[in-house]
This record gives structure tokens, C-alpha cells and sequence, in this order.
């Protein structure tokens, strides 16, 4: 007997959550050729799915089960090998594991004798690193917190975005509540699990776009920055994680490695649900350096940032976020190419977290939206 999918019921205050599943009944590590069939559709069809108690699954399974979804897969973790990674805004916040390198180790406190790490100090994201503006200790003392930065993982250079992301909790910190703020002048807040991971859905992202925005995100290409992880390392986020502040901050070409324009990465930014073929809207904000709208670069990155906010600033809405509740041995498997997720929490030095991640770039580049899977948006003239 196959496997059961639960899918997600959403809160009242999560109205606006349409995606999501739970599976209780499967064991990863005994995967049949049959549930693993089931098992992809329902990845690409719920976005985000919740497979609980496999405490017991190895860093081996997990980048087995990960390249499984993508034949096409380079066998490379998701970001590569980057240049000078001290510097870069990704490499502070994982450790590859010496056997497996595909995955990582991330987390909170100090971790001895895990899988050939003899022993490693962990961090959790703090957006006090990222942020131009930060909450004051007192706040996060009271469980105040902020998204951290909301994105896909994805080298966005040389490598094109990994499909799925596999994300395994391991060890979680001590149960409590935090507040998540926004802090924009909004007023919106989110009850959430203390170090909670927050998705949003890139189809509602799309379908809540007026119509207007619909037609110029169909039109319109992203182009990401050269390397950049370290092109935006001195720069900072807005307080909702939702892209970057334009002070000018950015590296300039002569600051980066050598570039190869080769590897400068431009997509469109709707791109089809393999399944399902619903669109998304997918867009790493921080990441973006111009947008490309009917073959017209707009060639000011203020604008850029200011028009891609209020494209997506209302899929974060509280009611559109879904905030998984971590339980120790959560394996989490989402839609790489069609969610937006954040990191989230503001822990104590108390505080133990241990996850691994693994994601596996691709040779296949996002599926691009046709004229005709548009269609059914474009509103013709009287």
C-alpha cells in the first residue's frame, strides 16, 4: 500500500495558503520505485511537502532522493564552487559534510562527531547581518524576530537553480513562540514556531498580480548580478527580507572575481510548473541587477528594486506565508523552481538547531511561459 498525502489546512489567518502537504506514512529510506513516482508529483503539485519521522535517514539518502528528481542534475551542490566564499552572504550559514558534499550542515550551537565533522560552532541567520535596520537585543530577548531573506537557492552564475530542495530537520531548539514583524510600516506581524521555515507560493504570487503587472511580468527577463553573493555582500535588505536597499552599495566589476559573461544568468521571469503547468512568478529579489522588459534593459537599479517589491511584496502577506512547524526528523522536499522560502528566528546562545540541506543544480534551465500557456491572462480589446 502506497503512501497517504495530507495536505496542508490552513488557519484562518493563513487564508491565502493553497499549497503545501504532510505524509506520515513513508519511510525514505525504503523508497519504492512507485512511491517515489507519487512522491515527485506531489512535490511539484503541493509546492512544499512535509515527510514525517525520518530521524533515521542518511546524509547518502538524502542527495541520492534529491538528484532522483532531476536526471539532468551536475551531481553540484546548488551554489557551486564560490569565489571567495568568506565574503559571500551564502557561505557564513552552511558547512559541507567531508562524505557527502552535496549537503550541507547549517544550523545553531556547537555540533561534535556528526558525519566526519569532528566538531563545528553553527549559526543561525541573524538579520541583524543583513538588514540595514535590526530589532534591538531586548526585542529579540522578548522573541521578537524578522524573515531573514527571502529567496530560491540558486547560484544565479554559471549554474542554473536546482529543482527540488531537500530540507532535513534533524534537531530543532526548545519549543517557544516568536512574533515575526514586518516592520515596514504595514503593521503585519505572524505568530510563529521559534526558528520556523517560511514559504511562499510563486503561482499566488502570479495570481495576485493585477493585470497589468501580469502582462509586463510576461514581457519582462531578470538579469542577475555577476557573482552575486558577493556583489551584494556589503549591501542590505529591507526589514521583510524582500530584496535589497539601494544605498549604492554594491560591488562594482572591478571589485568581483573575473566575469564571464557566459555565465551571467537571464530568465524569464514567469517560469511553468513542469506538473501542473500553472505559472509562476520567480524572482530571487536580492540577486537581480536589471530587469529586461521587451528586450529594453531598464537599466536603473532602484526602479528595478522599487517595481519588483511591489510585484511581490503582497505574496508575503501574512495570510500567503506558510510557516512550517518543525518537529525533529521533518524531511522537507519543495519546489525549488516555484516557492520563495526564509529563514526565520532570533535564537539564544541556549538554543540548538541542527538541518541538513541538499539541492543539486541542473542542466535544464526553468521552463519558459508560451504565448499560449499565457492566454488564458491576456485580456483582449473590445
Amino acid at each position: 500500500m502506497t503512501f497517504t498525502l495530507e495536505p496542508v489546512v490552513p488557519t484562518e489567518k493563513q487564508s491565502g495558503v493553497d499549497f503545501g502537504a504532510i505524509i506520515n506514512d513513508l519511510d525514505l529510506e525504503n523508497l519504492s520505485e512507485q512511491d517515489f513516482e507519487k512522491l515527485y508529483d506531489a512535490v511539484f503539485r503541493y509546492q512544499v511537502v512535509v515527510i514525517r519521522n525520518q530521524g533515521h535517514v542518511t546524509p547518502e539518502t538524502q542527495c541520492a532522493l534529491t538528484k532522483k528528481f532531476d536526471p539532468q542534475n551536475i551531481d553540484l551542490y546548488g551554489h557551486g564552487k564560490m569565489h571567495r566564499a568568506s565574503e559571500s552572504v551564502i557561505s557564513r550559514d552552511i558547512s559541507p559534510l567531508p562524505n557527502t558534499p552535496q549537503v550541507q550542515l547549517l544550523g545553531h550551537g556547537v555540533v561534535k562527531n556528526h558525519y566526519g565533522i569532528e566538531e563545528r560552532k553553527l549559526t543561525h541567520p541573524s538579520h541583524t547581518v543583513f538588514h540595514k535596520t535590526q530589532l534591538t537585543q531586548e526585542e529579540m530577548d522578548n522573541d521578537i524576530t524578522r524573515f531573514y531573506r527571502w529567496h530560491m537557492d540558486a547560484a544565479l552564475y554559471r549554474y542554473n537553480p536546482p529543482k527540488v530542495t531537500t530540507l532535513f530537520g534533524i534537531k530543532n531548539p526548545e519549543p517557544r513562540r516568536q512574533t515575526l514583524r514586518y516592520d515596514d510600516g504595514t503593521g503585519d506581524t505572524l505568530d510563529v514556531q521559534l526558528g520556523t521555515t517560511a514559504f511562499i507560493s510563486g503561482q499566488k504570487a502570479f495570481e495576485l498580480l493585477p493585470q497589468h503587472l501580469k502582462e509586463l511580468a510576461f514581457k519582462t527577463k531578470v538579469k542577475y548580478a555577476p557573482h552575486p553573493y558577493l556583489w551584494m555582500s556589503k549591501a542590505k535588505a529591507r526589514p521583510t527580507g524582500l530584496g535589497m536597499e539601494s544605498d549604492g552599495k554594491e560591488l562594482t566589476e572591478e571589485e568581483l572575481p573575473e566575469i564571464n559573461e557566459e555565465y551571467i544568468k537571464i530568465y524569464p521571469m514567469l517560469w511553468k510548473n513542469p506538473v501542473t503547468n500553472k505559472i509562476h512568478l520567480q524572482v530571487h529579489p536580492a540577486a537581480v541587477q536589471d530587469l529586461i522588459i521587451d528586450g529594453k534593459p531598464m537599466g536603473d537599479l532602484k526602479k528595478v528594486r522599487e517595481l519588483l517589491y511591489e510585484m511581490q511584496r503582497p505574496a508575503i502577506n501574512p495570510e500567503n506565508v506558510f510557516a512550517h512547524e518543525w518537529a525533529d526528523g521533518d524531511m522537507v522536499i519543495f519546489h525549488n523552481r516555484g516557492v520563495l522560502h526564509s529563514v526565520v528566528g532570533s535564537l539564544k546562545d541556549t538554543d540548538s538547531r541542527v538541518f541538513h540541506q541538499c539541492n543539486i543544480s541542473s542542466a535544464d534551465e526553468p521552463l519558459p511561459v508560451s504565448e499560449q500557456d499565457f492566454a488564458p491572462y491576456t485580456v483582449k480589446a473590445q
